[in-house]
């Protein structure tokens, strides 16, 4: 895995979250979806992180890719809970997401 192809999954993880994070919040029963639009924020700000030092070099790549990851895979635990599109798609983006810094850091 190269950092370029890192990035590209964390932009695209990065874009999906906030999209469904939006979706979500357009939903009738919002507090149903309460627990997946908080998870897709922390997700959307870790991943922001997780990019921005990479990007810089920083001295914590390996710690922020770790965090990324459980991060990651906790928004598509919660996200695979629905059946709307924007979160199946978000699930799919994350779990991408979390391979890749995985396996950056490996």
């Amino acid at each position: 895995m190269t950092k370029q192809e890192c990035l590209k999954a964390l932009g695209q993880c990065l874009a999906v979250c906030n999209t469904c994070y939006i979706e979500c919040l357009k939903e009738e029963d919002i507090n149903h979806m309460r627990e997946c639009i908080k998870l897709d924020r922390q997700c959307a700000m870790i991943v922001s992180l997780t990019m921005k030092t990479i990007e810089l070099e920083g001295s914590f790549i390996k710690e922020t890719c770790e965090l990324c990851a459980m991060v990651c895979n906790q928004c598509a635990k919660e996200c695979e809970k629905h059946d709307h599109p924007h979160c199946k798609e978000c699930a799919q983006a994350c779990k991408v997401c979390a391979a890749a810094c995985r396996e950056l850091i490996a």
